[in-house]
């Protein structure tokens, strides 16, 4: 394949400590770095390159007009080697959310094998403690140096390398969050379905005024009606009613996100009731009072799953089985993390092997 490699001089050594790890704080010492410029006919190959300074222009069509997309996947050190999981969806998603924010699609086999590339390269730094992962963070920002309000016309792909841990401190345990019925993430119509970088900005006010209080997340309703559930934080959002799983619709508003797919298809397979409806805020006051509603969890890459242990809405918490992680959260995140890991069989086709 048509791939540059550019080593580093000088190379940092992977954290030893794996219990520090932390999410998204140390990365390796080589990106994957493509360029896209439309008068030359499209992207340019991929290079693989020191981990470095971008060198962007004060003027730059991402710094002025937001046209910036992004992915998050992993890369696990299991018994056979090191592996991804549904990479190709990644990667479909990011051209989706491209083509939302009027920026070029990428080829999704050129670069998976690109990435493929990268991870043989930094092989050392993929973690092997259970919970640990190499988080991966594909991003096109558009580069063109201009102030009139139209799309770019030069972009740049970048990859880059992160050993994480947990996402959340509380690891695999039940958090609180906290109902927002002041500002609004997204709206249908809006680029609520597509991972750029202003709807993540959209979402920081409530976030940091949640944790002020004390909660991990926001729980986001409707811009419409706000009655709606629609997401956690920047997860996908669950809950067990009545012994079926349920999870707010894809209607332009929520990202459809690799992990919640995954969950569907899982319950799919092991008969476990399962359903994409609309649920407002009110009919899950009403499950937890009367007993109905006995779980509660996020769903994405970062965290896998999220069990809810409360929800906080107008000054008032609901506890949600007694603030303890329930059995479908449970086995639901085994037979997720079981196949990431290794420890199950990949019944769904979903792990591309990692190979030299």
């Amino acid at each position: 394949m048509n791939l540059k490699i550019t080593k580093a001089n000088l190379l940092r050594s992977p954290p030893t400590d794996e219990t520090k790890l932390g999410f998204g704080n140390t990365f390796t010492n080589h990106m994957l770095y493509m360029e896209y410029d439309e008068a030359k006919g499209g992207w340019g190959p991929a290079e693989i390159k020191p981990y470095g300074i971008l060198g962007l222009e004060p003027a730059s069509a991402c710094l002025h007009y937001g046209q910036i997309v992004w992915e998050g996947l992993k890369c696990y050190r299991t018994k056979m080697g090191l592996r991804l999981f549904r990479p190709k969806e990644n990667f479909k998603r990011l051209n989706r959310s491209a083509v939302r924010m009027c920026m070029p699609e990428i080829d999704v086999d050129y670069l998976l094998a690109s990435l493929k590339e990268l991870l043989i390269l930094e092989e050392a730094w993929v973690p092997a403690s259970l919970g640990t992962s190499l988080y991966i963070r594909p991003c096109m920002v558009a580069n063109e140096p201009f102030l009139g309000l139209h799309k770019a016309r030069k972009y740049i792909l970048f990859i880059i390398l992160s050993p994480s841990g947990p996402y959340f401190k509380e690891g695999f345990k039940p958090v609180k969050i906290l109902v927002e019925d002041k500002y609004v993430r997204a709206s249908v119509g809006g680029t609520g379905e597509a991972k750029t970088a202003g709807n993540y900005a959209a979402s920081l006010k409530s976030t940091d005024e949640a944790i002020q209080k004390g909660f991990s997340q926001t729980l986001w309703l409707d811009g419409k009606e706000r009655k709606y559930i629609e997401e956690v934080g920047a997860m996908n959002m669950a809950f067990v009613m009545n012994g079926e799983v349920i999870t707010p619709p894809l209607e332009g508003s929520i990202l459809a996100g690799i992990t919640r797919k995954s969950i569907l298809e899982i319950c799919k397979h092991f008969d476990l009731p399962a359903a994409e409806r609309k649920i407002t805020i009110d009919e899950v006051i009403e499950g937890i009072k009367s007993g109905s509603l006995t779980e509660a969890f996020g769903m994405g890459t970062a965290a896998i799953i999220a069990p809810v242990g409360s929800i906080t809405y107008k000054n008032i918490t609901y506890t949600i089985n007694n603030f303890e992680v329930g059995p479908v959260a449970t086995r639901l995140y085994s037979e997720l993390t079981g196949i990431q890991y290794g420890e199950k069989e990949d019944i769904f086709g979903w792990i591309e092997q990692v190979t030299k």
